[in-house]
């Protein structure tokens, strides 16, 4: 039985695939939950604003990522810590953990939205973003990055929950963050007419709610690790071990969102109905690899806490069960939602070339889908251990020297409406290059001989 005291699940005892299952629920319904209120953002653009400031959305989400995800891939370094050190029954450390990362939120967060705000028309020229949606986009991107802070403080509590074990209260946040959002689309874009700027002042203040909420649910479910609303605590030894680990993995993430960044010039140089019809594709696909965030974050809590607690034979019973069940999970999904798609796709714009656009990239995501998932999945359990190298040469890699290259290739010699395709055939390497890890990495035959010895 998985240990349930204030909600929390032990990894280290009982039935791996259940306390998996158990612990990924709350987070593929939050999932659910954030599909929703992207997908209200894009019902309500679109029946009130046009398909203009649909593709200005679709567009702008990809640079606030860019600065972003440096800070919320050390909040999965927070994440892994608090989940080896709980496995490991070092209460002492966690308290440490928390503390700095408080200190480190304050420190970043006001910075990067003022930088934000100042920078977003340079990315968006970088871009390429066509004249007829540079107004909206320049807007939409500048009023998310004021909300960073909040951004930043959600998911940073969030890791440090599913650290604990504790993947059920992130639920309840989205919930009433998903709840503020809807309630402020409505009213600041189809009641005060505010266009894009109202979708992202919406999202900007959910963020800000979502992360005070967390901060009282901590301090009331955990008062043993002392959470503080401002900074009080912070350690420089901490500090080091917090960006060994997530350093690594927020520079990937961050790299990585450029990439996209950069693959979305390739989408904008096929114009505005493309670029809405990709904005529309998205929130089906979102909807369909709603397991792979919830599966793979149960997996690097799995791993971490029994990493810290050297049970490495439940490791190695693990470590090809949880990729290979998200594997197929997302296969079905998206099996599903192609059967499904082309009625749905119709509720976010009535243009023909739109909806030719967005059925083409649904069919050709989610039928690959699936390889991603059993790629992210064995990077998070590779991940849980520390070993967080290899995983981002592989990130690293799989964009930079696959993904890219095959959507010039294909944008430069071939047909550009079909440049989606660079995702299967870049999903496909990952996969595989994680595969050859668990095979040939002395690093993972060593923790495998450890689980030999242990079992």
């Amino acid at each position: 039985m998985a240990n349930s005291q204030k909600g929390k699940i032990d990894m280290t005892t009982g039935h791996i695939m259940r306390n998996i299952i158990l612990f990924a629920i709350p987070i593929i319904i939050g999932n659910v939950l954030q599909q929703l209120y992207t997908t209200v953002d894009a019902l309500v653009i679109g029946k009130y604003c046009g398909d203009t400031s649909l593709a200005a959305v679709g567009t702008s989400s990809q640079p606030v990522e860019v600065l972003l995800c440096v800070f919320l891939g050390i909040g999965t370094g927070v994440s892994i810590l608090i989940s080896q050190y709980t496995g490991a029954r070092e209460s002492r450390k966690v308290v440490s953990v928390c503390g700095t990362s408080i200190t480190f939120i304050y420190i970043i967060g006001i910075p990067i939205g003022i930088l934000g705000w100042f920078a977003a028309p340079y990315i968006l020229e970088f871009m390429k973003v066509p004249q007829d949606v540079w107004n909206a986009a320049l807007i939409y991107t500048r009023v998310v990055f004021l909300g960073t802070l909040g951004n930043l403080g959600y998911n940073m509590n969030a890791g440090i929950l599913r650290g604990l074990g504790d993947s059920k209260a992130s639920l309840w946040f989205l919930v009433v963050s998903c709840v503020s959002n809807i309630v402020f689309d409505l009213l600041f874009v189809a009641g005060f007419g505010m266009d894009v700027a109202g979708a992202a002042l919406s999202t900007s203040i959910a963020m800000f709610i979502s992360w005070i909420v967390s901060i009282v649910y901590i301090r009331k479910k955990f008062p043993e690790i002392q959470f503080t609303f401002l900074p009080r605590r912070f350690s420089g030894t901490m500090m080091k071990d917090i960006l060994a680990i997530g350093l690594p993995v927020g520079l990937n993430n961050s790299l990585y969102s450029l990439g996209h960044v950069a693959l979305q010039t390739f989408n904008n140089s096929q114009g505005a109905i493309f670029m809405a019809g990709g904005a529309v594709a998205g929130r089906i696909t979102g909807c369909s690899n709603i397991a792979i965030t919830g599966l793979s974050s149960a997996a690097t809590t799995f791993s971490g806490q029994n990493y810290g607690a050297k049970k490495y034979s439940r490791i190695k019973e693990g470590h090809w069960r949880i990729p290979l069940c998200s594997g197929l999970i997302t296969l079905s999904c998206g099996l599903f939602f192609i059967m499904i798609h082309k009625p749905i796709i119709r509720f976010f714009s009535s243009d023909e070339m739109v909806l030719m656009y967005a059925s083409r990239h649904v069919v050709v995501m989610l039928l690959s889908q699936w390889f991603f998932a059993i790629f992210n999945c064995i990077i998070s359990i590779v991940n849980g251990t520390g070993k967080v190298r290899y995983t981002t040469i592989v990130n690293i890699l799989m964009l930079w020297a696959v993904r890219i290259p095959s959507a010039y290739i294909i944008n430069r010699y071939f047909d550009g409406t079909w440049v989606m395709l660079c995702f299967p055939i870049s999903f496909s390497f990952g996969m595989f290059a994680m595969i050859g890890y668990y095979l040939f990495s002395p690093a993972w035959k060593e923790v495998m001989r450890m689980a030999e010895k242990n079992s």
